[in-house]
């Protein structure tokens, strides 16, 4: 009976392997083509230029998605290495699989979702994305890796996914209720402010649920300050400009990268030793 169920499972992870590294591809593709690759249309020119760098006083300046870059090369290599037949079984890399090939169709779709230009239902579906990083955020904090490789791959691509996510939801839902208001792009300069306050904060609570893994908190936070420093920077060398955005946006940055280093206790032993 044992023998079946070794079989069955190993079958199971077999398959599991297979359908996350073909789907990393194809949504990785998909992801690089709907952002501007191999001739589709630059997110900054669908939706009417909603999510343009100009377009409100929460968007960042151009320079930040080269971020994605990072992000991607990094769910591929996440994508091959659980396909490694040395981490068939891995219990970490069981409950990862699933989860990281949801969150790559999800970026995708919100991707196709943009370029229609249905800007409340990419809140929606960027929103559903955060959660589902916060799920495997959760799973990484909970398990410890059997290699530092393993580390890297899983821990620092999702800290920076989740990052960066976490700022693109807060220009995207902005973005979405200028073009409805049909407001000016430098509308709102109070509350802009007042909403990176509250990211700032959001920085705090991802670093202290996130130091259980510190490889995972400072990819995060360090993503978030890269998101909110580029805000900064549109604000005071493009438009629209708003010097109060700006020192938000770049307190807000500091807090970000300063929060993973001042939740972690350094004089006990690091809960990120790796498994033998």
């Amino acid at each position: 009976m044992s023998t079946r169920a070794d079989a069955v499972a190993g079958t199971q992870d077999r398959v599991r392997q297979a359908v996350v590294l073909l789907g990393a591809v194809a949504a990785i593709v998909g992801a690089a083509w709907g952002a501007g690759a191999f001739g589709g249309t630059p997110i900054q020119d669908a939706a009417n230029g909603a999510l343009a760098a100009d377009a409100t006083l929460l968007a960042p300046a151009s320079g930040a998605f080269g971020i994605w870059s990072v992000i991607y090369a990094g769910l591929a290599a996440f994508a091959i290495v659980q396909a490694l037949p040395s981490r068939a079984a891995d219990p970490r890399m069981r409950a990862l699989g699933w989860p990281v090939l949801a969150s790559m169709v999800l970026n995708a779709a919100w991707i196709g979702v943009i370029q229609a230009g249905l800007l409340w239902v990419s809140v929606v579906v960027i929103a559903a994305l955060v959660a589902v990083l916060v799920r495997i955020a959760l799973i990484l904090v909970a398990s410890r890796p059997t290699s530092w490789l393993d580390r890297a791959v899983a821990d620092v691509t999702v800290g920076l996914y989740l990052g960066w996510a976490t700022v693109a939801t807060v220009a995207n839902i902005t973005a979405a209720g200028v073009a409805s208001l049909g407001a000016d792009a430098d509308a709102g300069t109070g509350i802009a402010a007042g909403v990176l306050v509250v990211v700032a904060v959001i920085t705090a609570v991802i670093a202290r649920g996130s130091r259980g893994s510190f490889p995972l908190s400072v990819a995060s936070g360090l993503a978030m300050a890269w998101g909110l420093g580029w805000i900064a920077y549109g604000r005071a060398e493009g438009q629209p400009e708003s010097l109060l955005v700006m020192w938000a946006a770049g307190l807000a940055a500091c807090v970000a990268f300063a929060a993973p280093f001042a939740v972690r206790d350094f004089s006990r032993p690091s809960p990120d030793d790796i498994a033998d």
